[in-house]
């Protein structure tokens, strides 16, 4: 087992992988449609041991003030840190309901949205996601959750592109939060 250090020096780790394992500096099309000069392809941070722990520690922490019932988020961004925030509130014996949001009902079995323990009317959850850009991932979330009468007032990303997904989050009543801003990797290079 290693040895827990702080959050401060949990995010210097994440951020070292993310700059390492998960930041490119090339053309490519974002899912928006938009053409970016860089890419953050977290999914080889957060599928990796070290990353999605790291992830599911930070996020914990962000959240230790807030009052709510459930994480979960957007499939695929959210998938690997869901089981990771399970996992480590688990181990605090501080048990956290997770669940995650598919792009579409599933077209057997119970045809469900939204997937993991039953998310009552009223409940007050908190959305993750790896990065958010235009926020859509996120905003097709909570149409999905506000369908079912489940409230979301905060989401949590690891990194924030800065390109609107705030501002369209707040029309919905949902504050973004983030780990790392894009920013911070432009200017580190």
């Amino acid at each position: 087992m290693t040895k827990i250090e702080s959050i401060t020096e949990s995010k210097e780790k994440l951020f070292q992988l993310l700059i390492s394992e998960a930041f490119f500096k090339e053309k490519v099309i974002l899912s928006s449609g938009k053409e970016s000069n860089y890419y953050f392809d977290v999914r080889r941070v957060t599928l990796s041991s070290q990353g999605v722990y790291l992830c599911a520690r930070i996020i914990l922490d962000f959240l230790k003030e807030e009052s709510y019932d459930a994480i979960g988020g957007p499939t695929l961004g959210a998938d690997p840190i869901v089981g990771a925030i399970g996992v480590l509130s688990y181990q605090a014996n501080k048990p956290i309901r997770t669940f995650i949001v598919r792009k579409s009902p599933k077209v057997h079995g119970k045809q469900q949205q939204i997937e993991g323990p039953l998310l009552e009317r009223g409940t007050r959850v908190i959305l993750i996601d790896d990065v958010a850009t235009t926020g859509k991932a996120l905003v097709e979330a909570i149409e999905v959750l506000s369908h079912s009468g489940i409230q979301v007032s905060k989401a949590v990303c690891i990194i924030d592109r800065n390109e609107g997904a705030r501002e369209e989050l707040a029309h919905r009543n949902c504050q973004l939060v983030s780990i790392f801003k894009a920013q911070e990797f432009l200017s580190a290079e």
